[in-house]
């Protein structure tokens, strides 16, 4: 007599639902690993998108120093743009997190403009070779900013849906993965349509 005709109805019942049980639990855990592995490589995209800005603001960070101190001779009695392109720079290099670093660049990226705005009023700054050579690293720094920012913004958006969608929302609240923060458009102004007048 063979094995089957020893078993019973309820135990071949009972061997069914434990290799389904097993078959299901397999699936689960192969889902969970899958998950878990996706997000951990987008995390590590995100942080290292974010590295590369870091490398890129601190380039800018560096240049600033020499452009101010070449504009100075031209434009002495403009200190107050100075001092806030001194302070805005000086709040960069204390901040610690990826969202103070962001505020404080922001605050940089302001200061910044008021001072090209302030160079507009000096034509004879303008024919400084040393000066040109600093302008136009710091407008290739600041391209290179911009493409950077909008490749981390793409990955933060994808790791912040991952997270928050069901079911590897799941797998992203063991992990304790916390929702990126986007580098969005540094003020209100920037926001507003442009007024063009004739």
């Amino acid at each position: 007599m063979n094995l089957l005709g020893k078993l019973s109805g309820g135990a071949i019942a009972g061997i069914a639902v434990a290799c389904v049980v097993v078959l299901l639990l397999v699936v689960i855990a192969v889902w969970y690993i899958t998950t878990h592995n996706k997000l951990v490589k987008m995390r590590n995209s995100s942080e290292e998108a974010f590295n590369t800005i870091d490398v890129y603001l601190k380039k800018r960070f560096d240049l600033i120093p020499n452009l101010v101190a070449t504009v100075k001779g031209y434009a002495e009695h403009e200190k107050e743009v100075f001092t806030k392109v001194t302070e805005a720079r000086s709040k960069v290099s204390a901040a610690t997190t990826n969202t103070e670093k962001i505020e404080a660049n922001a605050e940089l990226s302001q200061a910044i403009r008021s001072f090209n705005m302030t160079l507009e009023r000096y034509p004879e700054l303008k024919a400084n070779a040393n000066f040109m050579d600093l302008q136009q690293q710091l407008r290739s720094i600041e391209n290179e900013l911009v493409n950077q920012r909008r490749y981390y913004n793409a990955l933060a958006r994808e790791l912040n849906t991952a997270r928050e969608s069901f079911p590897s929302s799941i797998v992203a609240k063991r992990m304790k993965i916390e929702k990126c923060a986007y580098f969005e458009l540094e003020s209100p102004e920037e926001r507003k349509n442009v007024k063009v007048e004739f």
